[in-house]
């Protein structure tokens, strides 16, 4: 079966200060959007929505365990939603709650 995979643009990525919440995720390596979206600032942190710009990141292979957990630190804040990768593949990323999906 395969692992399902997961897109960061923010705090998530390696070096920064949530990335010890991927635990148990494999990286596969830095990622771009098509560009289908952009970031805004939502209380602090960035959020993704739809709008025209390429959005930089990394890629990760993820447990459903994994998931979960993201689920539950992202909070209500954050939904999990599909995007398209630059090379026109998929991937999940953690979409504003409130923006335009």
């Amino acid at each position: 079966m395969k692992s399902p995979r997961l897109f960061v643009y923010g705090s998530l990525r390696r070096g920064r200060e949530n990335h010890d919440e991927l635990e148990g995720a494999r990286y596969v390596g830095p990622a771009r959007t098509e560009p289908r979206y952009r970031l805004v600032q939502r209380e602090g942190y960035r959020a993704l929505v739809e709008g025209d710009r390429t959005i930089e990141g990394e890629l990760y292979d993820v447990t459903e365990e994994v998931m979960d957990r993201l689920d539950a630190f992202e909070g209500t804040g954050y939904v999990r939603a599909t995007v398209v990768l630059a090379d026109g593949s998929s991937a999940f990323a953690y979409w504003s709650a409130d923006g335009p999906r």
